[in-house]
């Protein structure tokens, strides 16, 4: 009776060296790595927003089919600005996210070191705002003059641009 337990228990210790000689003993750690991973990839697909203003990147919401957006991009490219363009179907729902009065408000919303910069702001109004870090909300063009930035045309109307505070509060700083 000694024997065939002896047996027994050679035998599966002979499996056990034989699956660890195999690989089997390393499933464990693979498949803790594994979620670790998928829990890292999620919170960094889902959860984690980076800063694009760290980056000197400006982030400009608008609508897929809207063609002045496009040229108010092109705008700030040319005037050295790096942008990374998304397109966005509910524009009132990132509107209402970034605070951007009903008063101010156009067709692209455009997010940089923490400003909202709404509408077709000239690039050197947003590169001014940035260089003297001014304490407000952000920037805008309201409606969609003609004549100004990304709606360039036969005609061009005069346009204000302003500067608008959390608290609701506003001011005109540029005219053209």
């Amino acid at each position: 009776m000694s024997s065939s337990k002896k047996n027994r228990r050679n035998i599966s210790s002979d499996s056990i060296t034989k699956s660890d000689k195999k690989g089997y003993s390393y499933a464990p750690y693979l498949l803790v790595a594994i979620i670790v991973f998928t829990i890292v990839n999620i919170y960094f697909t889902f959860f984690y927003k980076t800063d694009d203003n760290e980056n000197g990147i400006i982030a400009v919401y608008k609508s897929p089919t809207c063609n002045c957006c496009n040229k108010w991009i092109e705008h700030l490219k040319s005037n050295g600005f790096s942008v990374r363009a998304i397109n966005e179907v509910n524009m009132e729902k990132v509107k209402t996210d970034t605070g951007v009065p009903d008063k101010f408000k156009s067709c692209h919303t455009a997010v940089i070191n923490g400003y909202v910069i709404e509408g077709h702001v000239p690039a050197n109004d947003i590169r001014k705002l940035l260089s003297e870090k001014r304490k407000v909300a952000g920037l805008s063009v309201p409606q969609m003059p003609m004549g100004s930035p990304g709606m360039e045309g036969n005609r061009k109307d005069p346009y204000q641009v302003y500067e608008f505070y959390q608290t609701g509060n506003y001011k005109v700083i540029n005219q053209y």
